[in-house]
């Protein structure tokens, strides 16, 4: 019985012991923070004094700073004094009591633990050898000698375990001391502390707490009001139509933005894994002047991943996924695949990245210069009955040469005839350079032309060979049309406006992308891929050539072809190129001055010397010289 008792006071103590240890941890965390707050207050002190030391760039008007720190500074001070009496005092009557208690109570009754458990010890030792005393021929000393020393070892035990038993008793009483002598003396502390505090600013601080007890009063009240609005809304929300909340609900006639120089939203990014598969990744992305940017989730900025100045973007067809397109580099190299989530980003992504890589970023009113590239490719809709308006806005700044008879044609001529001259109205635009402009006429007659360009379909390569001028542009094909007239560059000023108005109205994003070599032969359009020749025309057909005035990029010729039936024909073709137009209206015109030199020697040899050549002897084009002409006529 005395063994169980013991042991339930043996677990107390434990328990107290490991309690009194946690209890102190935080009393000297208490100390420790309140001592810190002692050392931050006496450093806030300082360095509020120090502002007046420091020599500020814009230093006026800190006298009042400087007189309202220093006031600042005495209340800091006579609060850390507040802070260091509340240190000491914490010191003093809570964490020392509760070492004291550690040090002497917990560690006697660990002591005299120990000391009994010897004592226990040698005493069972003793009875285990007085046990083994022989029945027979029993000593009388050893039997002696071995039963004082089990008479000792009672004593010592007795005694040991009676100071034990006490110490344990004892522990009961002295651990409800130990429990609350240090809070008591945390609580005296504290409301000394506060009761110094109070004297010392309750008087100077009753008219700020009430006017902060008042702003707090007001914030609440526009908390409340704030909350029922958040209610309302919120039972609003879900009363709202399902439609709101799916993806491309609006596909009829989605609300289309064309006129947007950044845009940001969701995109799926297609990531090629191996030779034939490939992962999407739905990531952030928006456009940063001419760059766009993707910023990966979880990330805390965005990288780069496309420059998309000089670029292009169209319509693709990928794995079977809406909504794809895909950028490409001023180099021709393709770029990165996207896939939009509905066909109003579709379109906006497509409008924005084409509005960035036309630097309109870069003006001093971008959404205008934008408003005003959409509104010039709009205008096809609207009748215009005579170029004179036009010239205000697009007008030649040179006189056009017509190649066949050598003729100068002066461009103001031509802005007094009707756009119906040019181009009859409701001439069908075809979009695709499988089949030219002119097969509609052919379809409409009946005629049968036995190749739609009026050429042959082999294309001697060793005609190619013997070509003196080879260039290579990069091109992307926007359309063609039938034309009634190619005196006049105006018409392939019209033909360009009415080919992006309809890719405008029409939604029509899809570019073919080829190689244009120029030779003094023909104009191929060459498969970048296959390297295969798509389309060719001889440079005796081509009557007119001319680029755009504003978008340097747009390029357009006119063609003038031979029918079976003796009749002629005449398609505009224009084109989107990565390098500026006029370079390849001076291959074209280039190229057909060899063409016509070659009649005559002298004339071939004479253009010879005034052309700078390569060393295989074919002429050179875009050298330095002309780079740095065209440079000064830009300026």
């Amino acid at each position: 019985k005395t063994r169980s008792l013991l042991s339930v006071f043996e677990e107390d103590a434990g328990t107290l012991t490991e309690y009194t240890n946690q209890l102190l941890q935080a009393m000297q965390r208490v100390y420790g923070a309140q001592n810190e707050m002692c050392l931050a207050t006496q450093q806030l002190s300082k360095q509020l004094l120090a502002y007046e030391k420091q020599h500020f760039a814009l230093g006026k008007g800190d006298e009042e700073v400087i007189s309202t720190l220093h006031y600042f500074s005495k209340v800091v001070d006579e609060l850390n004094i507040l802070h260091s009496e509340l240190a000491k005092q914490l010191a003093d009557t809570m964490v020392l009591p509760i070492i004291q208690f550690r040090e002497k109570d917990l560690t006697e009754v660990s002591t005299l633990k120990d000391l009994f458990g010897l004592a226990s010890n040698e005493h069972d030792v003793s009875m285990a050898k007085y046990s083994r005393l022989p029945k027979r021929k029993e000593n009388e000393k050893l039997k002696a000698e071995v039963a004082k020393e089990v008479a000792n070892a009672r004593r010592k035990q007795h005694l040991s375990s009676l100071q034990y038993y006490c110490a344990l008793n004892a522990l009961q009483y002295r651990k409800r001391v130990a429990m609350m002598e240090p809070m008591l003396g945390y609580t005296r502390g504290q409301i000394n502390f506060f009761k110094k505090g109070a004297e010392m600013f309750s008087k100077r601080m009753d008219s700020f707490l009430s006017s902060v007890s008042d702003m707090v009063q007001s914030i609440q009240g526009e908390l409340d009001a704030e909350a029922e609005k958040m209610r309302v809304s919120q039972q609003d929300l879900i009363a709202v139509n399902e439609s709101v909340y799916t993806p491309d609900s609006d596909v009829t006639s989605p609300a289309i933005n064309r006129n947007l120089i950044q845009k940001a939203g969701y995109l799926n990014l297609r990531n090629k894994t191996g030779l034939v598969t490939t992962t999407w990744e739905r990531l952030y992305f928006f456009t940063q002047g001419g760059n766009l940017m993707c910023q990966p989730r979880g990330a805390v900025a965005g990288g780069l991943i496309q420059d998309l100045d000089n670029c292009s973007v169209m319509a693709v067809d990928c794995e079977d996924r809406r909504y794809c397109f895909q950028i490409t580099t001023p180099t021709g190299k393709a770029g990165i695949t996207l896939q939009a989530e509905s066909k109003k980003e579709y379109e906006e992504w497509i409008c924005a990245i084409n509005n960035i890589s036309r630097q309109i970023y870069l003006t001093d009113n971008p959404e205008a210069a934008a408003i005003k590239l959409n509104q010039t490719a709009l205008q096809a809709v609207t009748p215009i009955t005579s170029f004179g308006k036009k010239h205000e806005v697009h007008r030649p700044s040179q006189n056009v040469k017509n190649m066949e008879n050598d003729k100068l044609i002066p461009s103001e001529s031509a802005g007094l005839q009707d756009s119906t001259e040019l181009i009859a109205p409701g001439t069908p635009i075809q979009f695709d350079i499988v089949l030219p402009a002119t097969e509609f006429l052919d379809q409409n007659r009946g005629g049968r032309r036995s190749n739609p360009f009026g050429e042959t379909e082999d294309s001697s390569k060793d005609e190619e060979e013997d070509s003196l001028l080879q260039q290579m542009f990069i091109v992307r094909f926007l359309g063609s049309m039938a034309v009634r007239s190619d005196h006049t560059s105006e018409v392939i000023y019209e033909a360009m406006r009415q080919v992006l108005a309809a890719r405008a109205i029409h939604n029509i994003f899809r570019m073919t992308e080829s190689h244009l070599m120029v030779t003094s032969k023909n104009l191929r359009l060459i498969d970048p891929q296959t390297q295969v020749t798509r389309t060719s025309f001889e440079l005796a057909t081509v009557t007119q050539f001319a680029a755009h005035q504003e978008n340097r990029r747009l390029i357009g010729f006119v063609v003038r072809l031979s029918e079976t039936l003796g009749e002629e024909s005449m398609s505009a073709y224009v084109f989107e190129s990565n390098t500026e137009g006029e370079k390849i209206c001076y291959a074209i015109s280039l190229g057909k001055e060899i063409l016509e030199a070659q009649k005559d020697p002298e004339a071939l040899a004479q253009l010879m010397k005034s052309v700078p050549l390569t060393n295989d002897g074919k002429f050179m084009l875009l050298n330095d010289h002309l780079h740095e002409e065209g440079e000064e006529s830009e300026a």
